[in-house]
């Protein structure tokens, strides 16, 4: 097929459960190796859902430091391209090269796609191709899709596992450091994560863990994408960016502030009240605005960037989150790989001043992977959403068995305490322990 995807066909469908599409294509004879799926909640914040396998072209390598996503100006990787940038990537010129599993970034071409409107319950195939029949035998593949369709089963536990990899004493004691050089004036906020990991069983995939958090527990951002031996499963409530090409509209929404959910509706209602009042967690979350408006700024047209809403709560199946937007007008000639060397990695998940957030971390820190970097798409236009990947395991397979890891943070400020920091990430990562091991 050629580098670039000059004709396009839509057929349009009527709907189908996005969830049973990718259950049925991830039963295929491959293993649903390439298969991405990029599932939303359907709520405010999750309007669509996009599912495809099969993809044509795919690049997995390092990013150069002078143009770290230049794969993005090629335009062989236009719309359709998905594509995840390890967190370590954007790390690098504040902590030098560090031996990392994964690569810094991964992009698979995808020619035919079905795009689901949660709002419209409609589904749309999407083809392309260098010409018109390519594109149309792409749309006409993408719609038999819609046939394989399974009813969902939720699997049992997939893991025979879930080992910290260090001490909750460890992590509080990583705690009172970075508070210490809070007072010492070396930086405003670090978020600084713990780790699991495991194994799944013989019989078990890393779709079966994906199949378990969308049971009662999708999120706006929810993802898994698998490219050979490497999968990824994310239940992300996180918007990174996203980039409308035609209107040159930004926008960003970055989360700091966490209470966890409670059974009575009063004292639910009460956890949500505390966060919004909370002097703490509102600071936390306008250093991280700040820094968000400052990144935006070096891809913006300049005066463009502005502060749409401040401090909302959103609620989720297992946590409150304290959400702020923030939009800019992107620059003439700014893209999406443009938007995101200036941005990357988000800041929601490094700290304030970025780049000594990120010394910091690492001295904490072994490489994170893909957690807390960016999962992304690709549309017409060079068109951008990207998710920030919390809520997310790394899967990883030899000798026929599948590896994960998985991580939870917490941003570190003045006051924070370190017990109650440990508390938050075990609430963060609840959601992805149980699809793992169950309750």
């Amino acid at each position: 097929m050629s580098d670039d995807f000059r004709r396009q066909v839509v057929r349009a469908a009527a709907w189908v459960d996005p969830v049973g599409v990718a259950a049925g294509l991830a039963k295929a004879e491959d293993g649903g190796d390439g298969l991405l799926a990029l599932l939303s909640d359907g709520g405010p914040g999750g309007r669509w859902s996009h599912v495809a396998v099969q993809p044509d072209r795919i690049q997995v390598g390092p990013i150069e430091d002078r143009a770290a996503f230049g794969a993005l100006r090629d335009p062989a990787f236009a719309a359709g391209t998905a594509g995840l940038a390890a967190y370590d990537a954007g790390a690098r010129p504040a902590t030098g090269r560090r031996e990392t599993a994964w690569p810094d970034l991964m992009l698979a071409r995808y020619p035919a796609m079905l795009t689901f409107d949660h709002r419209a319950r409609a589904v749309r195939a999407v083809g392309r191709g260098a010409t018109v029949a390519e594109a149309e035998a792409a749309a006409d593949r993408a719609l038999n899709w819609l046939t394989t369709a399974r009813a969902l089963e939720t699997p049992p536990p997939p893991a025979e596992g879930f080992q910290a990899e260090t001490t909750a004493a460890a992590y509080r004691a990583a705690v009172a450091d970075v508070v210490g050089r809070i007072a010492a004036g070396e930086l405003f906020q670090a978020n600084v994560a713990r780790a699991w990991s495991g194994r799944l069983k013989p019989d078990a995939d890393p779709f079966d863990v994906f199949l378990r958090l969308q049971r009662d527990r999708a999120a706006p951002f929810g993802a898994y994408w698998r490219i050979g031996d490497r999968a990824l499963v994310s239940n992300s409530p996180e918007l990174f960016l996203s980039f409308d090409a035609d209107s040159r509209r930004i926008e960003a929404r970055p989360i700091k502030g966490t209470r966890p959910r409670a059974g009575d509706p009063a004292a639910d209602a009460a956890l949500a009240a505390d966060l919004l009042a909370s002097a703490k967690d509102r600071a936390e979350n306008l250093m991280i605005v700040d820094l968000m408006r400052n990144d935006l700024a070096r891809a913006a047209a300049p005066g463009s960037v502005q502060v749409e809403t401040l401090f909302a709560v959103e609620t989720h199946p297992t946590v409150h989150h304290l959400v702020s937007t923030v939009t800019a007008r992107a620059r003439a000639g700014v893209g999406a790989a443009d938007l995101m060397e200036a941005t990357f990695p988000p800041g929601s998940i490094t700290g304030a001043p970025k780049h000594q957030a990120l010394k910091v971390i690492a001295a904490h820190e072994p490489p994170r992977g893909p957690w807390c970097g960016s999962l992304f798409l690709v549309g017409e236009g060079g068109s951008l959403t990207a998710s920030v990947l919390i809520r997310t395991a790394s899967f990883e397979r030899a000798g026929g068995v599948w590896r994960y890891r998985t991580l939870a943070g917490a941003g570190i400020v003045a006051d924070s305490d370190p017990a109650a920091e440990e508390a938050e990430t075990d609430v963060k990562i609840s959601a992805m322990r149980e699809a793992l091991i169950g309750a």
